[in-house]
């Protein structure tokens, strides 16, 4: 059993693979190799949370979890990774993560716990994977180094029926610190520009 999710939220994460739920002020944001994304637009932050709807054509959903849970591999492919490991803190694991940010900006980083189940629904498996800020692990955070403790996560994937992995993430992360929120929403919206190309 989960200390940190509960069964509910692991059935209501896989329901937007089947009908994306963007009333309430989502917007379209952009589209790339067969992924949309779609924002909606934080009035306490003046940042954006993010949804990806899409389809990884040649990758399994179980490969892709897999990759997804898969920490020391993400140290080789992840340029942004200055530190990222997994740890017990009082009888419970979270996950430690800098992230290395250009200068001037101050390197972030989380504390977070995630787990993956793998769900059967009606014949259908799934992957959903939870992940969101843990500020109470008893962590102390690092001179120089922003924390960010407004952070969440929700992937949900399934077979495409061919090869491939149907996937829905939900997204939000507020990076804090003295970053302009007009400068992380441009960021978001350059990064996706060059995927495009």
């Amino acid at each position: 059993m989960s200390l940190h999710f509960t069964d509910e939220e692991f059935l209501e994460a896989w329901k937007e693979l089947d009908k994306p739920q963007l009333e309430g002020g989502w917007e379209f944001f952009t589209e790339t190799m067969g992924v949309k994304i779609y924002r909606l637009y934080d009035k306490e932050t003046g940042l954006y949370e993010y949804k990806v709807f899409g389809v990884l054509a040649t990758c399994t959903p179980e490969l892709c979890a897999d990759v997804y849970m898969d920490l020391p591999y993400r140290k080789q492919w992840d340029g942004y990774v200055k530190e990222l490991h997994e740890k017990e803190y009082d009888g419970h694991s979270a996950i430690y993560w800098e992230v290395k940010y250009p200068f001037p900006l101050s390197n972030r980083d989380y504390v977070y716990v995630r787990e993956r189940r793998d769900v059967d629904v009606d014949s259908r498996k799934i992957w959903v994977v939870l992940a969101k800020s843990s500020p109470q692990s008893p962590l102390p955070e690092k001179s120089g180094v922003q924390r960010v403790n407004d952070y969440k996560q929700t992937v949900a994937m399934e077979s495409d029926g061919a090869c491939g992995t149907k996937v829905f993430m939900n997204y939000f992360d507020n990076p804090g610190g003295n970053i302009p929120t007009w400068l992380v929403n441009w960021a978001a919206k350059v990064s996706s520009d060059l995927s495009a190309i």
